[in-house]
């Protein structure tokens, strides 16, 4: 299969797995237009999946993808349902109508949903910090909702298997997760960048405590840094001169130096390719857990892929859920 370098896009991810994607079941989170979720979603269409679900906030920004998809190609069933992932229960509605509407049959799960650098302290409805909420908690449920039909989707197809892909970043350096202080005593210790770095470490540790606990099922699982674009939202509450704090922050929870990565930019046909591939490449799939930059597995700090770190998130997750998922 083609190696891939940082100018990729998702076209050309999508066109060289193409058969990866066709007769597929996809559900992406997160993928209002513009995002990075938006970009895949339509790159994919390109290859004839069975269907695209979209599980998003907000239906007015869905709309639009969900009529680019039938554009690209009207054969591909394209549905959206909402869900908020900051509250749980809206969390467990969505997983059983999405369950409903793929026919508990999920081929790859795309957790792209998020936020970034919020500069307000904020909690969710279950009182847990809001960017651990969004970026890892939500989806830490949501996932674990999905996993038996995903690995009935692995075990249909146990040449292909199944895979789930979380985006992450790689702000996941600036901290480490902080099972003293997750919550920011309540705001007092509370700093955009460290709550950011936190949560893009969960995400990464997530990837592997995934797949150490469903690999026996033939469920592969990637995290994904798809690098940075200034046409989507995420940042856009944002100036340039927001990131020059992330040097400091970066030194004081961690002793080492941030280093931004090349391209610091990307384009919004590339910004989806990265994920893309971990979600598609058949060759990964031996390599699961791995991070993946610029299209390649990318080495991966000690602080997010430790196991026993890995593991001990897990059980707080489950904790902050209210639910034990034993695989």
């Amino acid at each position: 299969m083609p190696l891939f370098d940082a100018t990729a896009t998702s076209e050309q991810v999508v066109e060289a797995f193409a058969p990866q994607v066709k007769g597929r079941i996809y559900v992406i989170t997160g993928a209002g237009q513009p995002s990075i979720g938006s970009s895949m979603a339509t790159a994919l269409a390109r290859a004839s999946p069975e269907h695209i679900l979209i599980a998003s906030r907000t239906a007015a920004k869905v709309e639009p993808v969900l009529a680019a998809i039938r554009e690209v190609n009207p054969s591909v069933k394209a549905t959206f349902v909402q869900v908020d992932l900051s509250h749980h229960d809206s969390v467990r509605r969505a997983a059983k109508e999405i369950l409903e509407a793929t026919a508990s049959k999920i081929d790859v799960l795309i957790n792209s949903a998020g936020n970034m650098a919020l500069k307000e302290y904020m909690v969710d409805k279950q009182g847990i910090e809001m960017q651990l909420s969004a970026n890892h908690i939500g989806h830490f449920l949501l996932t674990n909702l999905l996993v038996p039909v995903i690995s009935a989707a692995a075990d249909a197809n146990k040449k292909q298997g199944a895979r789930i892909v979380n985006l992450c970043s790689l702000g996941y350096l600036i901290s480490p997760f902080r099972f003293d202080d997750y919550n920011f005593s309540r705001g007092k210790t509370y700093d955009p960048w460290t709550g950011y770095g936190q949560a893009k470490t969960a995400n990464i540790l997530f990837t592997f405590g995934l797949a150490k606990r469903l690999k026996e099922r033939g469920v592969t699982s990637f995290a994904a840094h798809p690098g940075s674009n200034l046409d989507t939202q995420l940042g856009s509450h944002l100036v340039m001169e927001d990131y020059n704090d992330i040097f400091e922050i970066t030194k004081r929870n961690t002793g080492k130096d941030f280093v931004f990565d090349e391209p610091r930019f990307k384009t919004y046909a590339q910004i989806g390719a990265t994920p893309l591939t971990a979600a598609l490449d058949p060759d990964l799939a031996p390599k699961s857990p791995a991070l993946l930059m610029n299209n390649q597995i990318a080495e991966t700090a000690e602080h997010a892929s430790n196991p026993e770190v890995a593991d001990k998130l897990w059980k707080l997750s489950e904790t902050l859920v209210g639910q034990e998922f034993n695989y």
